[in-house]
């Protein structure tokens, strides 16, 4: 089997040879170490990854200038008199640097210079990009699918086969042990690569460690800790005599960032500011030209729509900035309306005064995209929590939840998603009713700096705290249950609606398992809200484990485990719940209930044995039911206790 994309395998004697982009393995300890490496990357972060095939790139004819000063450098920085390995490229947001990245990324490549890159995306699909993790590996992925570079390519799958614990170092020992070491032993050739890329640094997320925090809020560490540890690691590397590559770095000016190029790294590193320098207002008229030329004939329109003037107004409103001139034309692109009726929305905002605040146009543009809404405050509160909060990402694995489970989540009445997001595809992409996979994501990162500041965003700023739209919504479907009718022969269902039950959205019995398995997936996060601890036993709970017990035994279950796991974390958090309220002179009763939970967790740490636990976890069932009356736990509670007894027998 090939463990790379698009390889093949030819079998000759007994020799099993397999091609991938020229690389090849020929024995199973080489095969265990490519699989190894590949399972640690992230593929969508490569600058031709299928994930990045929407993302900005320059214009043709666009961005010549600073592209040309980028690839001189790689192609002839060694003659240089004050020689420096790093050019840190920066500016504000929407100046373009990821586009300038990918298009030089992409011409790199074509002449050979490019050994590897890492674009890393706050928004991007797959969380392996927001996190310093896969970064070095899919550093040393990329040079081990190299042409040139297959004797440093066997050093690298060695160190994999020797150390598989490697991916769970500090990232300046993978440096070290995944490159630096291989390219130190590697024979060097004159046709090795000469530059990477690493974009984005600004938008690398803190890396959690130890226990996953319970409340979505909690957030142990600071992102410019891992921002800067890349960084330094970086430096040591090019300090190195056997490390051979020139390394780009694109990011905003961040504190942290700029502190360090300019107090540490200053000495190699040289620096270019997306200004004027580069010209972006000749750029941007030859982009606005391009896309008007499309509208032009998409509708029929004249040669010389729009003119000129009005061409040279949306210039000079973007004040340097790609992002506004793109947004713009997203929204005019719309069918929303004819596009000289769009165009007219746009230029009738008020011309803006950039001395006070350099994001003004921009700022107003974003207004009046988010006011075409038909409910403008609600969609920036549900922007706001959809992306400045993480309580939507799926446990443990921070990815972000589909936007099918994000809309049952929020929604109160059946397509109010739909509704109050309508006009708002030019700031996000939305994927359509039928897409259940896909999450929301957003075209650029400006749009959550907007949202943040109240100075900014004026009366679409969210005052309240974006979690508390979480814990409201949370609660009120916890108090909700649906009523469903089944056709048991074709094991499908349809379900009604009743005095307010669970999602708004009607749901096929697979799309309802699937939402209950993320929603109590959600569970270990609220459990520090004291709304839900003082009030769990007064919700329906019987309904939520039955539901989950149907779940299970439905013919298109996936993970029926999962599903009854949860049922027993359930459990557990109504018991702890429980036990807080229980009166204080029924004590075996609590003591009970406190080795009960958490079988694997709680009670393992308090040093009880998994099988006395299990015991002591049924046996507590009994009581439970027992003490009910005298503790006054209502019927319902019992019930459920009842069902989940059925899976500890």
């Amino acid at each position: 089997m090939s463990f790379f994309h698009g390889a093949h395998t030819k079998i000759e004697g007994d020799m099993n040879n397999i091609y991938a982009k020229n690389y090849h393995h020929h024995d199973g300890r080489s095969r265990n170490a490519v699989k190894e490496l590949q399972d640690h990357i992230a593929a969508g972060a490569m600058h031709d990854s299928a994930e990045r095939c929407d993302a900005p790139k320059c214009h043709p004819e666009t961005r010549v200038a600073v592209q040309d000063e980028l690839v001189g450098w790689i192609e002839n920085g060694d003659k240089e008199e004050n020689r420096k390995k790093i050019v840190w490229v920066t500016g504000p947001a929407g100046g373009g640097k990821t586009a300038i990245m990918g298009s030089t990324a992409e011409t790199c490549q074509k002449k050979g210079l490019l050994a590897c890159c890492f674009f890393f995306s706050s928004f991007a699909k797959s969380t392996n990009r927001r996190f310093k993790r896969c970064l070095v590996p899919t550093l040393a992925y990329q040079l081990a699918q190299h042409k040139a570079l297959r004797d440093v390519r066997e050093r690298i799958l060695s160190c994999v086969e020797h150390d598989p614990a490697i991916f769970e170092k500090q990232v300046e020992v993978q440096f070290d042990q995944l490159l630096l070491q291989p390219l130190r032993e590697g024979r060097r050739g004159s046709d090795w690569p000469k530059v990477i890329f690493i974009d984005g640094l600004d938008e690398c997320q803190a890396e959690e460690y130890g226990d996953t925090p319970r409340s979505p809020q909690e957030t142990a560490r600071a992102n410019e800790a891992d921002q800067t540890e890349i960084l330094h690691a970086l430096l040591k590397a090019t300090n190195d005599p056997s490390f051979p590559f020139r390394i780009i770095i694109a990011s905003r000016p961040e504190p942290a960032i700029q502190s360090f190029f300019t107090d540490i790294a200053d000495d190699t590193t040289r620096k270019i500011f997306l200004d004027d320098k580069y010209g972006p207002d000749a750029d941007m008229l030859l982009f606005l030209n391009s896309k008007f030329k499309s509208i032009q004939l998409k509708y029929g329109l004249p040669a010389s729509w729009p003119s000129d003037k009005v061409k040279q107004t949306l210039v000079e409103n973007a004040s340097g900035q790609f992002i506004y001139v793109a947004a713009a034309m997203r929204f005019i692109e719309e069918s929303s309306a004819p596009p000289q009726e769009l165009l007219d929305q746009v230029m009738a905002l008020r011309r803006q005064d950039v001395s006070a605040n350099p994001f003004a146009p921009l700022d107003a543009l974003y207004t009046h995209i988010l006011n075409s809404s038909p409910k403008p405050v609600l969609a920036a509160r549900w922007l706001s929590f959809i992306f400045l909060t993480r309580a939507l990402n799926t446990l443990g694995s921070n990815e972000k939840l589909s936007a099918r489970f994000t809309q049952l989540f929020l929604e109160s009445s059946p397509g109010e998603a739909s509704h109050v997001f309508r006009g708002l595809n030019s700031l996000a992409f939305i994927p359509p009713p039928d897409d259940h996979t896909s999450p929301y994501s957003l075209f650029h990162k400006s749009l959550t700096d907007f949202l943040r500041d109240p100075s900014r965003c004026g009366g679409l700023y969210v005052k309240d705290d974006p979690y508390e739209l979480y814990y409201t919504r949370y609660l009120q479907i916890w108090k909700s249950a649906f009523v469903f009718f089944y056709d048991c022969s074709a094991f499908h269902s349809s379900n009604y609606m009743i005095a307010d039950k669970g999602p708004a959205m009607p749901l096929s019995a697979l799309d309802k398992g699937d939402f209950l398995h993320r929603f109590l997936e959600m569970l270990c996060r609220t459990s520090r809200s004291w709304l839900l601890e003082q009030n769990l036993e007064m919700y329906d709970v019987a309904w939520w484990v039955r539901s989950q017990d149907e779940s299970t035994k439905h013919s298109d279950c996936k993970d029926p485990d999962s599903h009854a796991c949860q049922v027993q974390d359930l459990f557990c958090y109504v018991h702890l719940s429980v036990s807080r309220k229980i009166v204080f002179h029924y004590i075996p009763f609590t003591n009970s209930i406190s080795s009960a939970i958490g079988i694997k967790d709680v009670a393992l740490r308090a040093g009880t044995s998994e099988r006395r636990c299990s015991r002591s976890y049924k046996s507590s069932v009994g009581r439970f039911q027992i003490g009910c009356t005298c503790c006054a736990i209502d019927s319902a509670t019992c019930n459920a206790m009842r069902l989940v007894s059925r899976h500890l027998q």
